[in-house]
């Protein structure tokens, strides 16, 4: 074969091989975009956010912030049952909505997530709930296992087992002015009018009044029919308190109801920690009395 001939097949397959290599090397990045948008291109599973017992709660305690806590939750696995945030529209209420009222197209995923919006939940607003079913800690909080203030139910929900409730008749000059408050402190106490006779003496029967205490440190549950007052709520004027008593002090209260006019006196917080109930009976000092009997004076004492 001809020499040139030769040189010249071996420049071609040189030429060949490069040419391979070089489409090679700019074909491998075009592919390394293309892997990234395949895998982008697959949805990331939305995630809702669902309310859920921070610890385990008992029934009767009543809910604070702490007790309760936001946890990541598959939206498609939402319970209808689950309390939300609304910041994630779900699938089942979007199923359940009827086909006329959902607009189309964009203008619907917009309607949708601002009405979840503004249908969403925060932990405030269940502060002060009360626990009716025990809740595990991380178990979603439900309707059916908490009681909201307002709900039937919630008095007695609320109530430490082995109490009762009861309403007195209070006005503002009997309840210090309305800075009684839902969850303060206060002593009862009873102003009746007793009647004394002066034996002995020519003029008619007197009136006197006597006060005691007739309960100490008790619970105000409500005034009125409300059961917490806001935040910027300094006084609450009402008709009725109710209290929280032991079935033997509601023994005593409602007798002391009958008897006279019932005040409340407001407790300070630092002086919450005594005992609570009926009041011990004061102890009555002896006075005497002196009666004449023909002429002559005779002392006795009255206990």
């Amino acid at each position: 074969m001809n020499p040139a001939r030769i040189i010249v097949i071996c420049v071609a397959a040189v030429a060949a091989i490069g040419l391979a290599l070089a489409v090679r090397a700019m074909g491998s990045p075009s592919n390394a975009p293309t892997a990234v948008a395949t895998a982008a291109a697959v949805p990331a599973r939305p995630m809702a956010k669902v309310l859920v017992a921070a610890k385990d709660l008992q029934p009767g305690q009543r809910l604070t912030e702490s007790d309760m806590a936001w946890k990541e939750w598959p939206a498609d696995e939402v319970n209808p049952a689950f309390i939300t945030d609304g910041s994630v529209p779900l699938p089942s209420a979007v199923a359940e909505e009827p086909p006329a009222a959902r607009p189309e197209g964009a203008v619907a995923s917009v309607t949708r997530v601002a009405a979840n919006l503004a249908a969403g939940n925060s932990k405030s607003d269940y502060a002060g709930s009360v626990v009716r079913e025990p809740i595990l800690a991380g178990e979603p909080i439900v309707s059916r296992k908490i009681v909201r203030a307002g709900d039937s139910g919630y008095m007695a929900a609320y109530l430490v087992p082995g109490m009762r409730a009861m309403a007195i008749r209070v006005t503002v000059e009997t309840a210090a002015g309305g800075f009684i408050l839902p969850g303060d402190r206060v002593d009862v106490l009873l102003t009746r009018e007793t009647t004394l006779s002066n034996m002995g003496a020519q003029e008619s029967d007197r009136s006197k009044f006597a006060s005691s205490t007739v309960m100490q440190n008790i619970k105000v549950l409500a005034i009125d029919q409300s059961t917490r007052a806001d935040d910027d709520e300094q006084a609450v004027v009402g008709a009725t308190a109710t209290l929280e008593v032991g079935p033997r002090d509601a023994e005593a209260l409602a007798l002391a109801k009958s008897e006279g006019e019932l005040s409340l006196v407001l407790r300070s917080y630092a002086d919450t920690g005594g005992p609570s109930g009926r009041a011990a009976p004061a102890t009555r000092q002896a006075s005497a009395v002196r009666i004449y009997r023909g002429g002559a004076p005779e002392v006795v004492v009255v206990q």
